[in-house]
């Protein structure tokens, strides 16, 4: 047993050094835009008129409704999964019109390594789930990137989300899902790790004690098992519910603070 929980320690490291290399690279290559925008286009993917378009519709939205809808294209992911660069962007931008709902969601684009990926706060998995995100993207978005048409893409989805959001979406009557690309977040890997570490302890604690939590770590089956600092908040694996409001960028006010647990779906082209 104790070999068994120095593995999921052992794991869970691992996990949070990954998503430290994600969240760094987000951090120093997709930062914060200030001034803020909903679009950002930093592969250039789009005309100008294109994405002010775009930012006018997304920006009215907002103001009519609270939710926020970012959609950022960058160049390449660095190997790094886009799922977890998504929520990282969500997490650290704040996107959402109010923190307490975090109704915001993020649509990735990585050019070059041509995947898709949208990342629902917590407040939109209600109306946005997992298998609603994967036939936007396999609607609205593959096909049109496939042809070229990026910004018809983009336009076409963020629509189809904010119908989703009203309850109003359906999905093609022709439309069956391609499966794939609906990857696990590294936030969810280490919540299915507690889980079991505090499984296998109500089961098998028995004759020491159990085991306790600590500021430090977890101390049970004879040992500590550490987290990363600052838990699933913050830093690591938490929580961008900050953001404050900025200035204005083309009628935007700002990221009204906003997170997720790992919500969402993609694809390729």
């Amino acid at each position: 047993m104790k070999r068994f929980l120095l593995i999921l320690s052992l794991l869970v490291s691992v996990c949070a050094f990954s998503q430290g290399s994600v969240d760094r690279f987000v951090r120093e290559s997709i930062p914060k835009p200030n001034p803020p925008r909903l679009v950002n286009d930093y592969a250039h993917m789009l005309a100008p008129d294109q994405l002010q378009e775009l930012e006018r519709k997304l920006v009215a939205y907002d103001d009519s409704t609270s939710v926020q809808i970012a959609v950022v294209t960058i160049d390449q992911l660095n190997d790094l999964p886009i799922e977890d660069v998504a929520l990282s962007i969500l997490r650290q931008w704040g996107v959402g019109g109010q923190a307490q709902k975090d109704n915001g969601a993020v649509l990735l684009v990585s050019k070059n390594d041509r995947k898709i990926w949208i990342a629902t706060g917590y407040g939109m998995e209600g109306s946005l789930p997992d298998a609603t995100v994967k036939s936007i993207v396999e609607t609205d978005v593959v096909p049109n990137f496939k042809a070229g048409n990026y910004y018809r893409g983009l336009d076409d989805a963020t629509t189809s989300m904010i119908h989703a959001a009203a309850g109003e979406y359906k999905a093609p009557a022709n439309y069956r899902s391609k499966g794939g690309s609906g990857g696990i977040s590294l936030g969810k890997i280490i919540l299915g790790f507690i889980i079991l570490m505090f499984i296998l302890n109500m089961f098998g604690g028995g004759g020491r004690g159990g085991g306790m939590m600590s500021r430090r770590g977890y101390r049970g089956f004879g040992g500590p098992i550490f987290f990363p600092t600052g838990g699933f908040g913050g830093g690591g694996f938490g929580g961008g519910s900050g953001g404050g409001f900025g200035g204005g960028g083309g009628g935007f006010g700002g990221f009204g603070g906003g997170s997720g647990g790992g919500g969402g779906a993609g694809g390729n082209w």
